[in-house]
């Protein structure tokens, strides 16, 4: 567990009509049973409270304004960096109204991990169209964050992300785009810059020092060697081949119907997929509950549940923080990974 000195997690508020203040509140309460380290919640401290009323949650809650409170009373208190909502929510009824407010948590989350206020960012489900009303331009989360680090490092950072849990990691090349534009979309270099994020962070953030890459073909049976369709002879070859110039130990292009069984899963540390659906719903298939979004290639670690808003069950009680645990879990794994790969190196 981290030290007094070690700074805490940032989590976001997410949708407030969503199932993420629930599974917040969940989480502190699993704090000792499944060792979560000191977080605080950046959104409406009102609104948490009510959750816990109505859900009969027993939690106290505390606001802070600095990230040093949140580790001293963590064991006892849930730390909030209160930002008040436009207006108190109705579970399952999002409204453009509190839009600002859960991209404020955001933008505040990612400046106090970039100036090591916090060490590591894990965010609640966001609604992209509920955002969209109000101006937000990002296809989703990931695209946003790295808009963030882009414009606050003033470096160029390609965000990717990656889809964990205990029984499979997972890479889509091109995330949020409709799967018509998946075609147009893929590049031998997009595959290849993609590869080599994965690399550099599975060695910085999971200490693999020689990760193995399954890469999926795009079309049935990796394209029978262009018997349907050329990009998996054209463009996945490609990228195959100078990754392997290169030194990286990849296989591919590989048919991604037979990648995903138990047997082939030993044989690589992550695969990586042409498009969003193809390696989605292998893992959320395997783990649903448990499964991790990690976002790489960023200059601050990130992580989410692997779930929506599930506006459906909001304010029930029945929404599981399994995810959200080990999101958080991951994070802090991942941020002393990152300190003692800096420290040795």
């Amino acid at each position: 567990m981290p030290t007094k000195n070690t700074p805490p997690l940032a989590l976001t508020c997410g949708d407030p009509a969503s199932i993420g203040s629930e599974l917040t509140l969940k989480a502190w309460r699993a704090r000792y049973q499944k060792g979560i380290a000191p977080f605080i919640y950046i959104g409406d401290a009102n609104h948490l409270q009510n959750t816990a009323e109505i859900l009969q949650l027993n939690v106290p809650i505390r606001r802070i304004n600095k990230p040093e409170q949140a580790v001293e009373i963590f064991d006892e208190y849930l730390p909030v960096l209160h930002q008040e909502l436009a207006e108190q929510p109705v579970f399952g009824a999002p409204t453009s109204n509190n839009a600002k407010s859960v991209i404020k948590s955001i933008e505040t989350a990612v400046e106090w991990v970039q100036t090591g206020k916090c060490r590591a960012l894990t965010t609640n489900a966001i609604a992209k169209n509920i955002l969209y009303q109000v101006g937000f331009k990002y296809p989703g989360h990931t695209e946003f964050l790295e808009h963030l680090a882009n414009r606050t490092s003033g470096e160029t950072h390609k965000s990717v992300m990656m889809l964990v849990s205990n029984l499979l990691r997972v890479v889509p090349v091109t995330i949020h785009i409709p799967l018509m534009e998946v075609g147009a979309k893929l590049t031998a270099d997009l595959i290849y810059d993609t590869a080599k994020i994965v690399v550099r962070d599975l060695q910085l953030y999971y200490g693999i020092m020689k990760p193995k890459l399954a890469i999926a073909g795009l079309n049935p049976h990796a394209g029978e060697d262009g018997a349907m369709g050329t990009e998996d002879k054209d463009i996945v070859a490609l990228a195959v081949e100078r990754l392997e110039a290169d030194g990286y130990d990849v296989a591919g292009p590989m048919p991604a119907d037979t990648m995903f069984h138990k047997t082939a899963r030993t044989q690589y540390d992550v695969a990586l997929g042409m498009y969003h659906d193809q390696v989605l719903i292998p893992i959320k298939t395997l783990d649903f509950d448990n499964g991790v979004n990690v976002t790489l290639g960023l200059p601050f670690i990130r992580t989410s549940p692997d779930h929506g808003t599930a506006f459906d069950i909001a304010g029930q009680g029945i929404a599981s923080p399994n995810s959200l645990i080990a999101a958080l879990k991951i994070a802090h794994k991942m941020a002393n990974n990152k300190m003692s790969a800096r420290s040795y190196g």
